[in-house]
């Protein structure tokens, strides 16, 4: 197993480096550098950039449009995208829905949907979780009725994440009530224009409305929005599931938090505090077991060998990274970590009279992290798979 780069990658990661060093708007990097708020222009602009680059389908196939990277440029890329400060790529179109189609659906589809994922003028959301229906799926009540032409789908998804700056929304619809459960979902592709879709978002505990309710209320959807076979829906979104997960894990974003986790320590006259300096350096070993993990299954691809299917390891040990690195920037700062008002943060206040401005949204981002175990599995969940994964 070799961990180290080639001269080819190293040269590929330089031209990466390079060209978002030239084209990242500085005020878009500092507001990801301070974790401050992203509105939908500043991610978009930024999926439009990489769009027209030819880089916002960066794991696409060439026959797709895409760059036809391998699984190690592809690392490198967001490796040094992360790092930059570029604004993470919202993934429900590019990353997760994309391949989907790519692997199930039909041309038409393929021609349809695709041009506007690859260049991030089409926001797609994620229709999965339901009230009652998060970890355990299966149970989605959802439905979407045959009608002709036609499905009509009626019922709720929740956390949709950025839902409220939706256009499309994949969702899982149960279409069958009989068998088993799995067995009666189907993929469904749905426009968030049409009459009777509704969504409300949902308030959370750093003032955000990160997440939302999608309602269906009699929603008419043309049955060629169908990906692949009716009733075949749950083999889908195993393999959407799956590009989630390892997304979630997102290593090189704990690369750079850890980076930022240093300079709020040092800038609070924490750093010199040995035990304090203790809990970085266990976090920042924790941060370089997760990337040896991934470059494990990156050097695995690279040599034709099976890709370990680690998905859901991935997901529990980046999640609980996250919410590491956020607590221990609230303990660096101390009482200055606790303040959130978002109402002077956009008036231009942070903190800058008392020289916290480093600590202006660490609240934020300490009670958004709470989530990460949850959603996309939860990890109590990902544990069980692993273990019968391993076990048998």
């Amino acid at each position: 197993m070799d961990l180290a780069f080639t001269p080819e990658e190293q040269a590929f990661r330089k031209e990466v480096r390079h060209w978002v060093k030239t084209h990242l708007p500085d005020e878009l990097a500092h507001k990801v550098h301070h974790a401050l708020r992203l509105t939908r222009e500043d991610m978009q602009s930024w999926a439009k950039m990489l769009g027209r680059k030819g880089w916002l389908g960066y794991g696409w196939p060439k026959a797709f449009g895409g760059p036809g990277w391998n699984a190690v440029q592809k690392h490198l890329f967001e490796e040094e995208c992360a790092l930059a400060g570029a604004p993470r790529v919202v993934p429900f179109g590019p990353v997760m829905v994309a391949p989907v189609i790519m692997a199930f659906g039909n041309a038409e589809q393929q021609q349809r949907f695709l041009p506007g994922i690859a260049s991030g003028e089409v926001w797609w959301s994620q229709g999965y979780s339901e009230p009652g229906s998060g970890s355990d799926l299966a149970s989605l009540k959802t439905r979407a009725e045959r009608v002709g032409n036609t499905y009509v789908v009626n019922g709720q998804k929740t956390w949709t994440t950025l839902g409220q700056f939706g256009e499309w929304i994949f969702c899982l619809v149960r279409t069958s009530t009989e068998g088993k459960p799995q067995t009666g979902i189907s993929f469904l592709l749905i426009d968030m224009k049409s009459p009777g879709v509704s969504v409300r978002p949902i308030k959370l505990l750093d003032g955000e409305c990160e997440v939302n309710e999608v309602w269906f209320d009699n929603v008419v959807v043309p049955a060629d929005n169908l990906i692949g076979q009716e009733n075949k829906g749950w083999d889908y979104a195993k393999y959407l599931l799956a590009h989630e997960r390892t997304n979630i894990a997102d290593v090189n974003r704990a690369k750079r938090e850890l980076e930022r986790l240093k300079r709020i320590a040092k800038a609070e006259g924490v750093y010199d505090d040995m035990r304090f300096r203790d809990e970085i350096a266990k976090l920042e070993v924790d941060v370089i077991a997760l990337e040896m993990m991934v470059l494990r299954v990156l050097s695995a691809e690279k040599s034709g060998k099976q890709s370990l299917d680690i998905a859901g390891l991935l997901k529990i040990r980046g999640s609980e990274i996250q919410q590491r690195y956020s607590e221990l920037m609230m303990l660096a700062a101390g009482p200055f970590s606790l303040p959130f008002i978002q109402e002077a943060m956009d008036a231009g206040w942070q903190g800058d009279h008392v020289g916290a401005a480093h600590c202006a949204p660490l609240a934020s981002t300490y009670f958004n992290m709470r989530k990460t175990t949850i959603y996309g599995g939860s990890n109590e969940v990902q544990r069980n798979i692993v273990a019968k994964t391993v076990l048998g």
